[in-house]
């Protein structure tokens, strides 16, 4: 089942001498419980691609449409609350609240939403992270690794349409890399949550499904890994 379709989506900055082409009519799609891993140089689009699927920005022209739905179509408070609901984000820098302990953090979204907390549902995915003896912790008290696990938690905790990670591993090195590529790729397999990972390693990128490739803001090649 189609969960992402991402329709002749284009972004353009600046005009006349300053004009800047960061995407170029890309198009593709995703399915549901699918791990897609976007890759390309710095400054080919891949980042700006993952932002407008996110809406966290808005596309000079174009369409992106999550569960049949044209997100565009929204208004920006609309559009806020659809983007806290059905999609996650992971970012290379956590974004976590510095005053807010692991288990505020991940539950963030929920508490923005006025919405329930299950604690059957924080216990297991403090568990999943490896998280449990951390739960009171701050940010300040936690290693690279386990505030990105934070973030991760942060992210499914709301079971977004889609999951949306911007080079989660930049900053942690090879060892705390790999539990994190192993966490995104056990929450793809065991609970079949859709995912798009832009990354600029190709050893890391091959753990995807598929890999697309961006260059100049076009999708160049496609392939299953």
């Amino acid at each position: 089942m189609e969960i992402l379709r991402v329709s002749n989506l284009t972004k353009i900055y600046g005009k006349d001498t300053t004009k800047v082409v960061a995407l170029d009519n890309v198009s593709f799609s995703v399915e549901k419980g699918e791990f897609v891993a976007i890759v390309g140089a710095s400054g080919s689009g891949k980042s700006t691609l993952l932002h407008l699927i996110g809406g966290v920005d808005r596309p000079t022209s174009g369409k992106v449409f999550i569960d049949s739905k044209n997100i565009f179509d929204f208004d920006d408070d609309k559009l806020a609350i659809f983007r806290r609901r059905q999609i996650g984000l992971i970012y290379q820098f956590y974004n976590l609240i510095p005053i807010l302990n692991v288990e505020e953090n991940i539950t963030l979204p929920l508490a923005l939403d006025n919405r329930e907390i299950d604690k059957e549902k924080i216990d297991n995915i403090l568990k999943v992270l490896g998280l449990q003896n951390r739960r009171n912790h701050l940010p300040n008290e936690l290693s690279g690794g386990q505030e990105q696990r934070t973030s991760i938690g942060r992210a499914l905790i709301t079971n977004p349409a889609l999951i949306l990670a911007d080079e989660p591993t930049g900053n942690l090195d090879s060892k705390a890399s790999d539990e994190i590529v192993a966490l995104l790729k056990k929450s793809n397999i065991e609970l079949n949550q859709t995912i798009i990972m832009i990354t600029h390693n190709l050893e890391i990128a091959k753990l995807a499904d598929r890999i697309i490739k961006i260059e100049d803001g076009k999708i160049v090649q496609e392939e299953n890994s």
